[in-house]
């Protein structure tokens, strides 16, 4: 941490005093002497929230930070108390800010493998989830022998994209582009060998 000072010209000053003599002045030496008695409450507080001492060390340098713009605008009485709240409030926002990313990515994760599974209408795969038809299972024969592969660990296998990607050594979005191009063919193939029957 870059914030450990120590000024002893400031050491008997009260904590009122030195945030008065900070608004005064906007000296940040002055706010590193007040900062650094409470230190260890500010660590504490984000470990307890965090559950993760890098994220808590990265919050008690963005709470000195946020001390530099926040008690210019605040009529602070009683600095421990307030800064125990600011802190409060800067974790829970955090982790609220962390869950809606998250919450977001996986709506928009989920929207994708539903678009990539489902296509434009059910297809057969989606449909047949017990046992296939002979149609089917000789047009998926037919496949390149990437799109087979990726079909097959994907409908057959239950293993997701990820995996699929992890045992072919391939990126997600290779998996997810040959299990769709692979299930386009299928349905081709498939309408051509409905037409012969017809």
């Amino acid at each position: 941490m870059a914030l450990k000072v120590s000024w002893k010209k400031y050491d008997d000053f009260s904590d009122d005093a030195l945030v008065r003599l900070f608004k005064s002045e906007g000296n940040l030496e002055i706010l590193g002497v007040l900062y650094q008695r409470y230190m260890h409450l500010v660590l504490g507080v984000c470990m307890k929230y965090f559950d993760n001492r890098e994220a808590a060390r990265d919050g008690v340098t963005t709470i000195f930070e946020k001390l530099i713009t926040e008690i210019p605008r605040h009529e602070v009485d009683n600095f421990k108390s307030w800064l125990y709240v600011l802190t409060k409030n800067f974790c829970l926002m955090e982790i609220r800010s962390e869950k809606s990313k998250s919450a977001k990515f996986l709506a928009w994760q989920a929207e994708q493998e539903k678009f990539v599974e489902s296509g434009e209408d059910l297809h057969p795969l989606d449909e047949e989830q017990q046992g296939l038809n002979k149609s089917l299972e000789e047009c998926i024969k037919e496949l390149k022998e990437a799109q087979k592969k990726c079909i097959h660990l994907f409908y057959y296998d239950n293993k997701s994209y990820k995996e699929i990607a992890q045992m072919l050594k391939l990126e997600e979005k290779k998996v997810k582009s040959l299990i769709q191009n692979g299930k386009r063919n299928l349905k081709i193939c498939m309408e051509r060998k409905d037409g012969k029957k017809g």
